[in-house]
């Protein structure tokens, strides 16, 4: 019989922060990126600057993982500009985001752009329908893209929206304020198959709110924020393989949050400056099962930190922002194929323009035997391979 013996386990190796592409003060390749990144089927990453460009109205880029960039599109006010939230690769393999200002009204766009570069504008924002999108956009299971915008609709306080591919755009919900006011994060869509997301402003304490939005328009307010449990949620949430939904607010230094569909919201870290502050990006939920992400501020050179967070609440500092390396990063981060994190920072880097970075997280070391457990490993090796010898010499 052989006996396996597992040692003790050892500690995790320190993670590392590499910088992988420094934006140029020059801007051709774009300026301050805002966005996470996206990882497209190719295998590259895509991404969104707000400025530089031709026009220094914002570039949407591709990134390898090595760290070559190619500047696909320059905004110029008219198909678009200051495009500040995260890209979505759609099930036609396009990409779809959105801008912050610009189109035929001056007040933002929704658009298209392939892999190859090629941009359509599908819809402007006019004010009526919204206005100032800094949010991105999520595709739903229906194939249609649900979005918000920060500002406009009946109430000038934001709205909930939905547009198919081909471009046409339907308001689903105008805030008024007690149901939340201006939104500024993405949405997700929940296993049961209902649209999550937060807004900024807004509810029983105008400190914020999450909510949930049938595909139809139908608005429940889940949560308000009153400033005990936090305040000013500005990012998307995540759905975890529990069924609960993560997210965090800014605020206050911040905190990330647990809530259940129903609406019931703990408190899983409270950030105190020294471990990190002011969570602007969502948390991503990576596949050993733990969420990561950043802060904007805080850490040990007061640049922002990387953190890993276990669904418990129990809060690790990865790594520390330091200026040559990044500066308040305000983009969650994508776990890519091969396993390590990447993300964008809004300043710092060679020129103080932002980032791409990797963050690689060594595999935890397996073990080695304990003395004892070597000797007895050989035993039992030695005593398989005589009996082996037997039955064979019996035969």
């Amino acid at each position: 019989m052989l006996f396996f013996v597992v040692a003790a386990s050892s500690q995790l190796q320190a993670a590392s922060l590499n910088v992988i592409y420094n934006f140029s003060a020059a801007g051709n390749g774009g300026i301050n990126c805002n966005a996470a990144l996206v990882q497209g089927s190719d295998g590259n990453f895509y991404g969104v600057t707000a400025y530089g460009g031709n026009s220094n109205d914002g570039t949407v880029f591709k990134v390898t993982p090595a760290g070559v960039l190619t500047t696909l599109v320059s905004f110029n006010g008219t198909n678009g500009m200051w495009p500040v939230a995260a890209l979505v690769q759609g099930s036609d393999g396009n990409f779809y985001g959105t801008t912050d200002g610009g189109g035929s009204s001056g007040y933002g766009t929704v658009f298209k752009v392939t892999p190859g570069g090629v941009l359509t504008t599908l819809a402007s924002f006019t004010g009526a329908n919204g206005e100032y999108c800094a949010a991105g956009l999520v595709q739903g299971s229906d194939g249609n893209f649900y979005g918000t915008v920060s500002q406009g609709g009946s109430a000038n306080e934001g709205t909930v929206f939905k547009i198919t591919p081909g471009g046409i755009l339907t308001t689903l919900v105008s805030f008024t304020g007690a149901n939340g006011a201006y939104p500024r994060a993405a949405l997700v869509q929940g296993s049961d198959g209902n649209l999550y997301g937060t807004t900024n402003d807004g509810g029983s304490a105008n400190d914020g709110t999450v909510f949930k939005i049938t595909p139809g328009g139908v608005l429940t307010t889940l949560v308000s924020f009153t400033g005990a449990n936090g305040v000013y949620p500005e990012a998307p949430l995540v759905q975890g393989s529990d069924g609960n939904f993560y997210g965090t607010t800014e605020a206050n230094y911040g905190t990330v949050f647990k809530m259940t569909p129903a609406g019931v919201l703990t408190t899983l870290v409270s950030f105190n400056y020294a471990n990190g502050g002011f969570p602007r990006a969502a948390v991503v939920l990576a596949n050993d099962g733990n969420f990561y992400g950043t802060t904007s501020g805080g850490g040990s050179g007061g640049d922002g930190i990387l953190f890993e967070l276990t669904p418990g609440g129990v809060l690790t500092v990865l790594a520390s922002f330091t200026g040559a390396n990044g500066n308040s990063s305000q983009a969650g981060l994508v776990q890519g194929s091969d396993g390590n994190f990447y993300g964008t920072t809004t300043s710092g880097g060679s020129s103080n323009n932002g980032v791409v970075f990797q963050l690689v997280i060594p595999l935890q070391p397996v073990p080695a035997l304990p003395r004892w457990g070597v000797v007895a490993l050989a035993m039992g090796l030695f005593i398989a391979f005589a009996a082996f010898l037997n039955r064979t010499a019996k035969n």
